[in-house]
């Protein structure tokens, strides 16, 4: 594994319409086993649900890991990497001195990355990268869910 990982973790978000209808996905490899997680959203952004998917990826781990996550947000993986010190020195604003978006998302990603070693890897989407696509193909579902949800609500009004 990539710089000696534990803990290998594939991420992804998708979005129906931007804002919309949103899922995260998230496949989770530790040796031969792997756990997959889903979730949605009714109203929100692919940026949210990359985030997202990556924080409840992290929630999971019980314990302090060496972690390689691969993602296809350059969004997620430059925010950490590139962005994120900064934001945090200025109280969380961005070099011209607005809020950053997304801020509780950010605060809840630190929070979980500073509980391990973290390496990252981007890969380009929709490319055949088996990881990627798995997370993708959850993150579909965490859309799906969502979407089915909005649909029984709906029935159950008539």
């Amino acid at each position: 594994m990539s710089n000696s990982a534990e803990v290998v973790i594939h991420t992804d978000g998708a979005c129906r319409g931007n804002p919309g209808p949103g899922g995260w996905g998230a496949l989770l490899e530790y040796g031969n086993q792997e756990k997959e997680i889903f979730g949605g959203a009714p109203n929100t952004t692919n940026n949210r649900m990359e985030l997202t998917a990556v924080i409840e990826a992290l929630r999971c781990l019980n314990r302090s890991c060496r972690i390689l996550i691969v993602t296809d947000s350059q969004y997620v993986q430059k925010g950490v990497q590139s962005w994120m010190a900064q934001w945090k020195r200025k109280q969380w604003k961005t070099s011209a001195g607005k809020p950053v978006a997304n801020k509780e998302l950010w605060e809840a990603l630190d929070h979980e990355l500073a509980r391990h070693t973290v390496f990252w890897e981007w890969v380009r989407g929709h490319q055949g990268h088996f990881g990627n696509e798995r997370a993708d193909a959850l993150a579909n579902r965490g859309v799906e869910s969502i979407t089915l949800a909005a649909l029984d609500a709906s029935a159950s009004e008539k």
